[in-house]
């Protein structure tokens, strides 16, 4: 059975996520237009600095002032400054993540024109939260966001 694209970016948005140096939790991004790649993403430090398990092994980076990485960069964010460090349009995208995104990253997607998201793993249900945050802030402002389950072992 031939794969829609949103079954292939999401795979590879997990496949991603295991690029990842990050201890706690390994996310990966894709960013997507008119069945384009324009971006990949996966959450870790900036380039040229610590990465987490080989700088502070099992314990990860040290936490910053709210109890979160002090060093990563979320795996939206990587997509998104990367496609706009090389000049892609970004603007009428679709992002697809392997965990929802917090209220700080859908701030930025929203900003970066991106009108369509897709996503697997709840980002509350990860925190221990009641609600996803980043969620209702992209379905609040007109973002198309829908929650996709794979049927493969890709699963994460």
């Amino acid at each position: 059975m031939r794969p829609s694209f949103d079954e292939i970016y999401m795979n590879l948005a997990v496949t991603l996520a295991k690029r990842s140096h990050c201890v706690k939790m390994q996310v990966g991004a894709v960013l997507a237009k008119d069945t384009r790649i324009i971006s990949l993403g996966y959450n870790g430090p900036p380039p040229g600095t610590h990465n987490c398990d080989e700088e502070w092994g099992n314990v990860g980076c040290p936490r910053d002032s709210k109890g979160g990485c002090s060093l990563a960069i979320h795996a939206e964010q990587n997509a998104i400054l990367y496609a706009a460090k090389n000049k892609a349009t970004i603007d009428g995208g679709t992002m697809y993540v392997t965990l929802s995104p917090c209220l700080a990253c859908a701030r930025i997607i929203f900003t970066a024109g991106i009108k369509q998201l897709f996503y697997l793993n709840s980002y509350a249900d990860y925190k221990g939260i009641s609600a996803d945050e980043g969620i209702d802030f992209l379905k609040k402002f007109g973002v198309d966001v829908h929650r996709m389950k794979l049927d493969n072992d890709n699963k994460k």
